[in-house]
């Protein structure tokens, strides 16, 4: 403090003390920690650049209004993966049965990860890099890995924009261009393309008209133009969007966020009257219920709970640094956790009732081709009339009837069956046809929607559902790459989000090769999961036992005004972090166990075939993992041996004037003594968190500077050691 201070010249004073700390405090001038005692570091003082951070602290960006930030945090969190991955899991991991350990796990492992995340935001105020630095920076590498993994799932995941964006301009004529097979000209004759002709049209189209995919992953085949061209599109909507950060993104989060819902709507009313919408929902929701017991399905709720909130990533932690600080992030927390939950089931529902449709067309197709077989047999007497029952009318012939003759002819047919040819056209096989990813949304559902009345209507709709679905989760995702680096480097926004999106659209070429489609299903696969696994488990350990859950608790009470349920803080402190290294442990047997490899378009066979990973691809596949894994240990070293200062040493810690009296305000007369001169650490007030700073090579101790009782650094003021500094 400095030696005119008027509290310095009180202590050499023998006169009574009779002053208040407040009529103390307001003739002091601010005492900024590189212009005094309080300088640990060494740092030379910047006036112009000390000025520059108070004044940044002051004017960080905040969402216009809490249904603005709502919004954005569903438009990330609501993403592809809800409409195409969760109504898959739930048909092929027992139907209903499946919703039982989603929830649980949603509750035990997601609703804490997800709170624990949006509090560290709004908290700290920083994007991921600067929130682990401050929390634990020898863990800071936490910030650096997530950026790097949203920039692996940003690439692949803008091509699939691409690819809806295509399909949404291909949707305004009529009839739609994957509703038959092409023609072409063999000399004088006109027949059916011979690659459609073997597979049905909508996969033909997507497969060769759409991504003109090559045989293997070894085969580049060039660039794509129109999904280059594409791809353009995608780039620049996601540069327009986050070109002003939250001012421009949360903005388009208004229509981005709520127009999938009302599609969703439309399509659930719509599905509900077709025919067989009510057999295809019935048999998504009957229940298995052995299923439970079987330990995949649990590790297959955990992961897409684990990316359904997008946890990791950091764009829920950018996203809430924007927030006020007394905002209640925990009733955000479970608001959003359980609108994703169920924006999940209205999709599933809107899936399965599509989907049942489709599977009664299919159904009726195969009664007809396979009593034509029959009809077929009868007139060259390989089967006998008497076979067939008398009420059976071959002109209008349904399921029920062929199915009863089917077994008839089984029964008698017993030893020549199979070579009959015939099929049991079951409802049943139909719906069991497991479909995910782009195959249901490119394929199965394109094919469907061709049998709607004004088809191009309801398929510019589903195509624009996916854009903006996938446009929201991408504002989120670039975020977790954009704040943080703007927050730690102080790149110009502007500049950096355009120069991010032109780097992102040359790297992302790879995508729109002929081969492109391998390299999504590789990013897809590995690019993400183990590193953000172990992501993900290091925050609850920086939060959980390293900074201490006691006290991250008691700072929430501050912060949120109430003190969170009881059950936060053992999900905290060991049953996420067990359940979390269980799911990792689990993805590494998985990987060890499943061979890498990927499902290739075989033209000549018009088929899909299992082909495994080439030498040079594995190794691609490797490199993607340990990249993505390596700011974690790298950051560690550094740190750890001191041979790179951490980014705290630059946190102001200086004090405003008129927020000390607001704070000191309402103490009472016998507590100001204790509020300067606390003989116990723990009963200073302390408006935000503290932590233990890594000082730096050289540095000293904390500790070792000063004995002083009452704070770090032996001052009687209060300090906050916090990057956005609110005294």
């Amino acid at each position: 403090m400095p030696k005119n201070s008027k509290v310095t010249q009180r202590e050499h004073s023998s006169e009574h003390v009779t002053e208040s700390v407040a009529d103390l405090l307001a003739h002091e001038e601010p005492v900024d920690y590189k212009r005094s005692v309080l300088n640990v570091t060494g740092d030379t003082w910047d006036k112009q650049k000390d000025g520059d951070e108070e004044l940044e602290a002051e004017n960080r960006p905040a969402w216009n209004s809490k249904l603005q930030y709502i919004l954005a945090q569903i438009g990330y969190s609501v993403g592809l993966g809800n409409v195409w991955r969760f109504p898959y899991l739930c048909q092929k991991n027992g139907g209903g049965a499946y919703l039982v350990p989603y929830l649980v796990l949603l509750i035990i492992i997601g609703l804490p990860l997800f709170f624990l995340e949006l509090a560290v935001g709004q908290r700290i105020r920083r994007g991921s890099i600067g929130v682990w630095n401050y929390i634990c920076p020898r863990l800071g590498g936490i910030g650096y890995a997530s950026c790097l993994v949203c920039f692996f799932v940003g690439l692949y995941y803008n091509v699939i924009i691409g690819w809806s964006i295509f399909y949404f301009f291909k949707s305004f004529q009529y009839p739609l261009p994957w509703s038959e097979c092409p023609i072409v000209t063999n000399g004088s004759v006109a027949v059916v393309e011979t690659e459609c002709e073997r597979s049905s049209a909508t996969t033909y189209f997507w497969y060769r008209e759409t991504l003109d995919i090559s045989n293997s992953i070894s085969e580049s085949g060039g660039l794509n133009w129109k999904m280059t061209l594409c791809l353009l599109v995608a780039w620049s909507l996601v540069g327009l969007a986050m070109i002003k950060g939250i001012q421009s993104s949360g903005k388009v989060m208004y229509f981005s966020s709520l127009f999938p819902y009302v599609v969703l709507v439309c399509f659930l009313v719509r599905g509900l009257l077709l025919r067989g919408a009510v057999d295809g929902i019935m048999h998504m929701f009957t229940p298995k219920l052995d299923k439970m017991l079987d330990p995949q399905v649990w590790r297959e709720a955990a992961t897409q709970v684990f990316f359904a909130l997008g946890l990791g990533f950091g764009g829920v932690i950018a996203f809430s640094s924007y927030n006020k600080q007394d905002n209640n992030c925990h009733f955000d927390a479970t608001l959003v956790s359980f609108i994703n939950f169920f924006t999940s089931i209205l999709a599933t529902l809107v899936v399965f009732a599509v989907l049942g449709f489709k599977a009664n067309i299919m159904n009726e197709k195969c009664v007809v081709e396979n009593a034509e077989k029959i009809l077929g047999y009868l007139n060259t007497n390989v089967l006998s009339h008497d076979l067939i029952p008398p009420h059976v009318n071959f002109s209008h012939l349904t399921a029920k009837d062929y199915n009863e003759m089917y077994r008839v002819i089984m029964t008698v047919k017993e030893g020549h069956f199979k070579e009959l040819g015939l099929d049991a056209c079951l409802l049943e096989d139909e719906l069991d046809k497991s479909v995910q990813g782009t195959g249901l949304a490119f394929i199965a559902f394109t094919e469907a929607m061709t049998h709607f009345p004004a088809s191009p209507f309801w398929s510019v709709m589903f195509f624009l559902m996916l854009i903006n679905l996938g446009l929201g989760s991408m504002i989120g995702t670039m975020s977790g790459i954009t704040t943080p680096i703007i927050d730690t480097f102080k790149v110009r926004k502007e500049v950096f989000t355009v120069g991010s999106c032109i780097f992102a659209f040359l790297v992302g070429l790879i995508f729109v090769q002929r081969s492109g489609n391998y390299f999504v299903t590789m990013f897809d696969d590995y690019s993400a999961t183990l590193p953000l696994t172990v992501v993900v488990i290091l925050e609850n350990i920086a939060v959980a036992w390293i900074y201490g859950t006691k006290k991250f608790m008691q700072e929430l009470t501050e912060m949120l005004g109430f003190r969170p349920y009881q059950f936060y803080y053992y999900t905290w402190k060991y049953v996420s972090p067990i359940c979390m290294a269980v799911l990792m442990t689990a993805s590494i047997i998985q990987l060890g166990v499943s061979p890498p490899g990927y499902s290739a378009w075989i033209r000549e066979e018009a088929a899909e075939k299992f082909l495994f990973y080439p030498t040079w691809a594995m190794a691609i596949l490797i490199s993607l993992i340990l990249l993505a894994s390596l700011p974690l240990p790298l950051v560690f070293i550094l740190r750890q041996f001191h041979l790179v200062s951490d980014g705290s040493n630059a946190l102001s810690v200086t004090y405003k004037k008129g927020r000390m009296m607001k704070d000191i305000s309402n103490l009472e007369d016998n507590d100001e003594t204790r509020f300067i001169l606390s003989k116990v650490p723990s009963e200073t007030p302390s408006p935000m968190p503290t932590h233990r700073s890594y000082l730096g090579p050289g540095s000293n101790s904390p500790m070792e500077m000063s004995n002083a009782p009452n704070g770090r650094y032996g001052s009687g003021y209060l300090l906050a050691s916090t990057p956005e500094s609110e005294l």
